[in-house]
């Protein structure tokens, strides 16, 4: 049974919903929305595709989550605590990514473009990881994170549904440039409202000199950042170009081999885990430890396991990277598709969410699963009858419903098998790290959706991803029946 405790106030379910939606909003505009803008400025479909690799950062936010818990940011921190002072810096990394992308949208410099879209998710993964370890220390119990999490999720994904069919909305009235600051603007909304809370109660000082220590502090963060980003991309873009990649390379088998490496070098260290005992320096490592855990427990299972979560949602994220490039193909008006992002999507997403969190908990689990396959493979493949059939304002809305509807019902129940391989000694690391290794397979590939597609077109495309979504139940016999390994056993 949960433990008792008093309910949040209201303000800070208030508070954690706006953090939730401000999270939400810039998620669309570096993917989905992103996707249209570039199929609307005519951009090659294949590298549309390669833009879903933006995507890829979320995965491994676990690679610099702990740096969050051990530093500072000056001037914010010293006044408002450790986790608002990262916030804060990253609601201003988001708003001026967005505002740089805003100011470049003609896409007439891809390789801009791409730099600015990464460092918009770089900050919007960095103000997840901070608003989460906040929320787990202003709710210690789980009484109060129950009403917490439930507010940031309702946030986060009404912010999804905003941004794809606001930012459409706006574009449609006036353009790029005016549809991405508008997000922007809204997305920067929790910052002065946390520049106006009280200080930490562990801090002094006063609060104008600690937040201009932070602007001028930030702003030599957030420089450094756009030039270590602008660094890498160069090298990547150049290597590129040196061994011949571009638009009318098929990348697809060279990303396949990338995706297959973790799990040759899990298979390669499983022995050597499944040994160690309770002393070994890996498994006590507060860096690794948590980690290594998951191995240990589930010893050669494991690689099953990864290889479920990893495939259990391709389907959907191949989907997403697509959709709104179909949409474009087929004719449908930025009018029409701000509404199947908007209110269809809102409704249908939610009312799968709903009925899907109650399978998963009153179903068998093995059950559960299969089910959510089965829908989401049906969620996916509706658009290729949306590609065959002449537009019309039903077949839009009815492909975008029945679709949004199998990526909240299968979530949900994705969502409670994630959280049932977790050790309770490491809620948080653990669960990070598999919910980000669950998207690295399927962003992966994503990046070559638009090399498959022009193979295959838009309708084998999509029945492929479909079936893919379907497959997964393949997966089921091996991992059903497994029980993760204890000290007793």
């Amino acid at each position: 049974m949960a433990e008792a405790a008093p309910r949040p106030p209201l303000g800070r379910l208030a508070l954690y919903l706006l953090l939730g939606f401000s999270a939400g909003l810039p998620f669309y505009m570096f993917n989905a929305v992103l996707t249209l803008r570039l199929a609307r400025h005519g951009i090659d479909i294949v590298l549309i595709g390669f833009f879903a690799w933006v995507a890829l950062l979320p995965t491994f936010k676990f690679a610099w989550a702990p740096l969050l818990d051990r530093f500072s940011i000056p001037g914010f921190s010293r006044f408002w605590g450790k986790r608002r002072g990262w916030i804060m810096l990253s609601q201003l990394g988001i708003f001026l990514s967005m505002t740089a992308m805003a100011f470049t949208s003609n896409d007439k410099s891809l390789p801009l473009t791409a730099l600015f879209a990464v460092l918009l998710a770089f900050w919007t993964t960095t103000l997840e990881v901070a608003a989460d370890g906040w929320r787990i220390e202003l709710a210690p119990t789980q009484g109060e994170q129950g009403p917490m999490v439930a507010a940031n999720l309702w946030g986060y994904r009404s912010a999804m549904v905003a941004a794809g069919s606001g930012a459409v909305f706006v574009a449609g009235q006036l353009d790029w440039t005016w549809a991405y600051l508008t997000i922007a603007a809204a997305a920067f909304i929790p910052f002065p409202i946390l520049c106006a809370m009280p200080p930490d109660p562990s801090r002094s000082g006063g609060r104008g000199a600690a937040l201009a220590t932070g602007l001028l502090v930030s702003s030599a963060i957030l420089f450094g950042s756009l030039v270590v980003a602008a660094g890498l991309g160069w090298t990547v873009l150049r290597l590129a170009a040196e061994v011949g990649i571009s638009s009318k390379t098929n990348v697809t088998p060279v990303v396949l081999a990338i995706a297959l490496l973790p799990f040759v070098a899990l298979a390669i260290a499983l022995p050597r885990i499944r040994q160690m005992g309770p002393d070994a320096p890996a498994r006590r490592s507060l860096a690794i430890g948590p980690y290594v855990d998951i191995f240990w427990r589930f010893g050669y299972a494991t690689l099953p396991i990864l290889a479920f979560v990893s495939f259990y949602r391709m389907g959907d994220v191949m989907s997403l990277t697509l959709s709104h490039p179909l949409w474009n193909a087929r004719g449908y008006s930025f009018n029409q598709i701000a509404v199947a992002d908007g209110l269809v999507a809102l409704l249908s997403s939610m009312a799968g969410v709903a009925l899907g969190g109650w399978l998963a908990a009153r179903w068998r689990l093995g059950l559960a699963l299969v089910a959510g396959a089965l829908v989401s493979g049906v969620g996916n493949a509706v658009f290729a009858w949306l590609w065959r059939v002449p537009p019309s304002n039903f077949v839009l809305y009815a492909s975008a419903g029945i679709d949004q509807f199998a990526h909240g019902f299968e979530g949900a129940i994705f969502v409670v098998y994630l959280s049932m391989l977790v050790n309770p000694r490491f809620p948080g690391a653990q669960y990070a790290f598999l919910s980000g290794f669950a998207f690295l397979l399927p962003r992966l590939v994503a990046g070559a959706a638009g090399a498959i597609q022009q193979r295959i077109g838009y309708d084998g495309f999509f029945l492929l991803t479909g079936l893919l979504s379907a497959g997964a139940i393949v997966f089921l016999p091996l991992i059903v029946g497994v029980k993760p390994r204890t000290a007793e056993t």
